[in-house]
């Protein structure tokens, strides 16, 4: 047992304060009846998007981006956030990726890691194997379950406190799983890997899993011990236009039952977790759902993802899942009409799962959609936020 501290109680009375006054959001996360269509916040990448919206001056968003941000979601009416993005819009100028460096998953000429050059599978190996194994072996003997409550409980405080009590934040980050590691490796050679080594691929998911559980037992204690939600969303990209990055096949064998045991206690202790969707994802849905989650956020229509469909999918307790859907940020958004973007809202909140729906875009939206939209989209929100209705399916 962890000895209570300022930060957990204050935690506690704030988070129990905050849900006290945003009941729509409260009633959507347990699926109960209620009138309004919450808002989850809408990570806008274009600067001067952000600075109308949020009333601000051209160039306070550079100048003040923590202000302008909040400024912009509370104007957007937004009631609930999950990962917090305030400085993400800098990484951007107001037409893209305007002064972004090569990356390693974006044309980078050599990657180097720890001194080892990955040019090849067998680099990605080598280096998992002399540098990797050992670090997650290492943090596992030495990981300080009272270190890591206090570090989750600090920052969820700090972050709801920023927010206001307006919107109610709810957990990102701080539940771990393993993960496919081609943002370390670049695509060409992890993948290479993945299929020529697949012992030593499951090797690593298995290490991950061993310091996810641990790092998961330490999020369900912050989660009781500081009154955090227990909704929270999963994000790591495992998919493209086609379908999953890899066979689901090898998914099967070599990442759920890893994955599974890494969230299996925190779905015990009631966590509702979701899955962000990018890409194709339609073969994990019900696997998904078969490990116990309770819904999806986001959604690449175009690439396959039926909406309609997967409304109608129930958690494995049989309830309605808890949806974040989101009007197409690669599609009717930069490229449609108002009347599209009015059509898309109408058709999510008429096709949705029930009480369990949030609405917001499907993800960034990135520079160079039109202003007419965006305020088409805002209004949207706005108008479903008051007056949509959402019943027990």
């Amino acid at each position: 047992m962890v000895p209570e501290s300022t930060t957990m109680n204050n935690g506690t009375e704030l988070f129990t304060k905050v849900r006290g006054k945003n009941k729509m959001v409260v009633d959507a996360i347990n699926l109960e009846r209620h009138k309004g269509i919450p808002t989850k916040t809408v990570n806008i990448m274009q600067h001067d998007h952000i600075e109308r919206i949020a009333g601000a001056a051209p160039g306070d968003y550079l100048r003040k981006p923590h202000e302008v941000y909040l400024a912009c979601q509370r104007n957007i009416g937004a009631c609930v956030l999950d990962q917090y993005l305030a400085e993400n819009p800098l990484t951007m100028g107001n037409k893209g990726y305007e002064y972004k460096e090569a990356t390693i998953t974006t044309g980078l000429d050599a990657i180097y890691k720890d001194g080892i050059l990955i040019d090849s599978p067998e680099a990605v190996i080598e280096h998992l194997e002399r540098v990797i194994f050992p670090k997650l072996q290492k943090d596992i003997r030495t990981f300080d379950e009272i270190f890591k409550i206090k570090e989750i409980l600090d920052r969820e405080c700090m972050l709801q406190e920023r927010i206001g009590d307006t919107i109610v934040k709810t957990g990102y980050s701080y539940f771990k799983f393993p993960t496919l590691h081609y943002t370390s490796y670049g695509y060409e050679n992890y993948f290479m890997a993945y299929a020529l080594y697949p012992e030593v691929i499951e090797k690593h998911f298995s290490l991950q899993a061993d310091y996810c559980i641990l790092n998961n037992a330490a999020a369900i204690k912050a989660t009781e011990q500081g009154g955090l939600s227990k909704l929270v969303r999963l994000d790591h990209d495992m998919a493209d236009s086609r379908g999953t990055l890899v066979s689901i096949e090898s998914l099967d064998k070599l990442w759920f039952p890893h994955f599974a045991r890494c969230i299996n206690p925190a779905v015990a202790s009631g966590i509702k977790f979701i899955w962000h969707c990018d890409g194709n994802l339609t073969l994990m849905l019900p696997r998904l759902l078969n490990i116990g989650l309770k819904g999806f956020q986001g959604f690449q229509y175009e690439d396959g993802m039926d909406y309609i469909k997967i409304c109608k999918m129930k958690t494995l307790d049989n309830e309605p899942l808890i949806i974040w859907a989101g009007v197409s940020v690669t599609r009717t958004l930069p490229t449609g009409k108002p009347d599209d973007v009015k059509r898309e809202m109408k058709f999510l909140v008429e096709n949705g799962p029930g009480p369990g729906l949030f609405l917001s875009a499907s993800s960034s939206v990135t520079p160079g959609v039109p202003w007419d939209n965006m305020e088409t989209f805002i209004e949207g929100l706005k108008y479903y936020k008051k007056y949509g209705e959402c019943s027990v399916s």
